[in-house]
């Protein structure tokens, strides 16, 4: 591997999950120096594999963690702000089974709910009558009585990306497919030697930052002379996607005789998502896969609630991911705390490491970190992400149905399923997908169904996507419509088009 002479940067971020994106997108908006650097495609392991919720975490008031669930109550409402486009409230709908837990438990957990944090964009809880209300519809007979409040919905793997593009366009540099080989120290810093897809590159930095999610504990042990206090456990979340079971706006949370919940999420217009389970779990991280009785355990829950009937037959798609939990006492992977924790070792050299967090509270994290940093790094720049938007979500108004109706009046060409698709994806980045389009023929060949050369090349260009997995499953969620596609016309045009760049990249007068 030649190497080329070493970049230097104040804090080298290693892991392009959600926090790691998160903490470059700070560090650079303090004006500090930042490289972050990814073996894989940014959010390819546990930050796609989430529920997509925006949440304070309903059930953790069960565990009395108050001061998690108020945090994860206000940064919610900062989210809901931040991008408009991508993140939205969602109403879910709690039938009431007196086996499990009381009404008055109920009302009480739910009345916290809306009143440990401020809310500005989320309706207040309330009973319901399932025997009168939309929801119960699609219920068994039996489900009388029932609670609504409010949480938001997400697409996880493109809050990361907006934080990558966000971070670089600050100044910060942003390597996928980049894995951290080695770090050594380097005076009172590290020397990094990172190996890219046909090259490698040394960075010089004088922080590391290891967010490597699942892979925490073994980048410290690998890189520090002394075991680092905190561990994580890692736990296994699985979800299936299945035929739309309702056709309401409102998700639902169900309980188990186990204690445990399960969502039932309207998911890309026609499936319904159902999730999660919390299973201990011992493997590569990067192996995790969904089993048969994750599978059924989710049909049963699914189907004790449901008059329409699954089996593991009719379950269109699973994904799993395994959860970093920052390590306590709990017997239960259910009632490990979903809190982060931030470890600095200043021997050898400084280096963060991040345990723990969940996917609402990735922005704090974040500003924990580069707060917690800033005394080494000798800056004394404020923290700035609280009230930033971020891009593609400065929408009119800060609402997407003003957003929307712009794009109707702007692109009245477009069909209205790929304009509304285009505008929860992009938010006013869509002009720079769209370009110079003033018809469908503009946004050049259809390679698949709905996918256009145009929004192809933005996503090569401006989204670090090089694969069809990366277009399909984490820019967007194609893949689920095209199942049974065949999907070697998109493999064939980013083959012609990484050479085409090959080619322009490559200096004249080169073999």
């Amino acid at each position: 591997m030649s190497a080329t002479p070493a970049d230097n940067c104040d804090i080298l971020v290693i892991g392009g999950g959600v926090n790691g994106t998160g903490i470059a997108r700070d560090a650079a908006g303090r004006g500090l120096k930042v490289v972050l650097c990814e073996q894989d495609d940014l959010a390819s392991h546990t930050s796609s594999s989430s529920t997509k919720l925006i949440h304070g975490g309903l059930r953790y008031l069960e565990e009395f963690h108050f001061s998690l669930v108020r945090k994860a109550l206000r940064e919610r409402e900062v989210l809901l702000s931040a991008a408009p486009h991508l993140m939205r409230p969602l109403r879910f709908v709690m039938p009431h089974d007196a086996h499990l837990r009381p009404a008055w438990m109920i009302r009480a957990g739910l009345f916290l709910y809306d009143h440990l944090a401020a809310r500005a964009h989320l309706a207040a809880s309330s009973a319901i009558d399932l025997r009168t209300h939309i929801a119960g519809e699609p219920l068994k007979d039996g489900y009388g009585r029932g609670f609504v409040y409010s949480d938001g919905w997400v697409d996880d793997s493109r809050l990361v990306v907006l934080n990558a593009l966000d971070a670089q366009a600050r100044g910060a540099t942003i390597l996928t497919r980049a894995r951290c080989e080695r770090l050594t120290v380097d005076g009172g810093g590290w020397l990094a030697v990172v190996r890219e897809r046909d090259a490698g590159r040394q960075v010089r930095a004088r922080v590391v930052v290891n967010a490597t999610g699942p892979w925490v504990s073994d980048f410290a042990a690998r890189s520090l002379p002394v075991r680092a206090a905190r561990q994580v456990r890692l736990v296994k979340g699985s979800h299936i996607t299945v035929p739309r079971l309702f056709d309401h706006r409102f998700a639902y949370i169900f309980q188990n005789q186990d204690r445990r919940i399960v969502f039932a999420i309207p998911y890309e217009h026609e499936f319904t998502l159902l999730g999660t389970t919390d299973i201990d779990y011992q493997g590569d991280p990067a192996a995790v896969r969904i089993d048969d009785a994750e599978i059924a355990y989710l049909c049963a829950l699914s189907n004790r609630y449901f008059k329409q009937q699954i089996a593991p037959a009719d379950v269109v798609w699973s994904y799993s991911g395994v959860r970093p939990l920052l390590k306590d006492e709990s017997n239960d992977p259910m009632s490990v705390t979903r809190d982060y924790a931030l470890e600095l070792d200043r021997e050898p050299a400084p280096i963060l490491s991040v345990f723990g967090g969940k996917i609402t509270t990735y922005r704090k994290l974040s500003e924990d970190a580069v707060t917690l940093l800033a005394g080494i790094l000798g800056t004394r720049a404020p923290a700035w992400s609280e009230r930033a938007r971020l891009p593609g979500g400065d929408l009119p108004e800060g609402s997407f149905a003003v957003f929307l109706r712009a794009c109707e009046r702007n692109y009245p060409w477009l069909p209205g399923p790929l304009r509304r698709r285009y505008a929860h994806a992009y938010g006013t980045r869509i002009a720079r997908v769209i370009g110079s389009a003033t018809s469908l023929a503009g946004l050049g060949a259809q390679v698949l169904p709905q996918l256009y050369e145009r929004e192809l090349e933005y996503l090569c260009r401006e989204e670090f996507a090089l694969t069809v997995e990366d277009i399909l499953w984490r820019r967007s969620k194609l893949g689920l419509h095209l199942m049974k596609a065949d999907l070697s016309p998109l493999a064939r045009w980013l083959d012609t088009h990484a050479a085409a760049r090959a080619a322009e990249a490559r200096p004249r007068g080169a073999g």
